[in-house]
């Protein structure tokens, strides 16, 4: 079976582990619109793409697919998920299992707003999340919310555009920097749906950050929970990280799990302060605190492929061992 990652990017710890996983039964194919992605030059075959947003990018995604036999498709980006749910059944159709969510998933998580109210409507405790700088100043003003207060991308990625406000006058100018930075930035054709309404204005929390991997099988069956507090963060990505057990965390991956009925894997983060835990966002695709639970002992790209051949996963490639510290660092690949 090969496998096709997509906008792969910097992502070759996971090429490694999907060329592992694989154990000579297949290859592993990286895409990227940039020629030089590292990845793309550690995989068995490196392809440039164009960007998702090409009116190419469809036909030649297909294309590939159906001419080097690709068995398992698996996007990296948030911004490439509407177009790849859109063409979900071509792939299938073709004989490529993608590790996409339905539409309306992908429409969930990659609208934060949406994002809150899915989970305030669930009973999930996430934080108090506006669409107008006046609305979160009526919340100030009487009491019911604090400084600071933190700005970003209502369709967002990484770190782009989060600014954080310790009163009004810092607040107008932290949105009118995210705004553009939004724009000159490529969430601006994201961002486009609604351009009036293209930030938030979010409670801040304090306390621990998690990461979780929420993980789901091909059918979007709720399989298990990988837990990660983390330690650093860096360019909005987890930088160090420690494996944990939490069984209030792993109820609350649960119910996330069961209730979106997501693909493959679900990055969520977490904060849990004094009023216990509220989820921040879900992005599901691989995100880039997988790789810590992998380093400590659980293997995503074994049970992936297993449930695109219709096998069972081994149990022990859904579980870590606890108190695995890892940490990330980068390195030279030749172009």
């Amino acid at each position: 079976m090969n496998v096709l990652l997509t906008c792969a990017g910097r992502r070759n710890y996971l090429i490694k582990a999907f060329q592992e996983a694989l154990q000579g039964s297949g290859l592993v194919y990286a895409a990227d619109c940039s020629p030089d992605a590292p990845a793309l030059h550690e995989a068995d075959c490196g392809i440039a793409l164009p960007p998702t947003h090409h009116p190419d990018y469809a036909r030649e995604l297909l294309q590939l697919c159906q001419e080097h036999r690709i068995g398992l498709l698996v996007p990296l980006n948030d911004l490439e998920l509407p177009q790849l749910a859109l063409l979900a059944d071509k792939l299938q159709a073709s004989g490529t299992h993608a590790v996409i969510s339905a539409p309306g998933v992908i429409e969930t998580c990659g609208d934060k707003f949406a994002t809150f109210q899915f989970l305030r409507e669930q009973g999930i405790p996430t934080p108090e999340t506006f669409l107008t700088i006046d609305q979160a100043l009526a919340k100030l003003s009487n009491g019911r919310l604090s400084w600071p207060v933190v700005v970003k991308p209502r369709w967002g990625s990484g770190s782009i555009g989060i600014e954080v406000a310790h009163d009004e006058e810092e607040l107008h100018l932290a949105y009118r920097f995210a705004g553009i930075a939004v724009k000159k930035s490529c969430l601006a054709r994201a961002s486009q749906a609604e351009p009036e309404q293209c930030l938030l204005i979010q409670e801040q929390i304090a306390g621990d950050e998690y990461g979780l991997d929420i993980i789901n099988d091909l059918h979007g069956r709720y399989v298990t929970t990988l837990i990660k507090r983390k330690l650093s963060m860096r360019a909005g990505e987890t930088d160090r990280a420690v494996t944990v057990r939490n069984p209030m965390l792993e109820e609350l991956g649960q119910r996330i799990g069961q209730t979106l009925r997501h693909v493959g894997n679900l990055d969520c983060d977490v904060i849990n302060g004094s009023e216990g835990p509220r989820v921040l966002e879900l992005n599901p695709r691989f995100g880039g605190s997988y790789p810590f639970a992998h380093q400590a002992g659980a293997n995503l790209p074994a049970a992936l492929l297993a449930w695109a051949r219709g096998e069972t996963p081994q149990p022990e490639w859904l579980r870590v061992r606890e108190n695995v510290t890892s940490a990330k660092c980068d390195r030279l690949v030749e172009c």
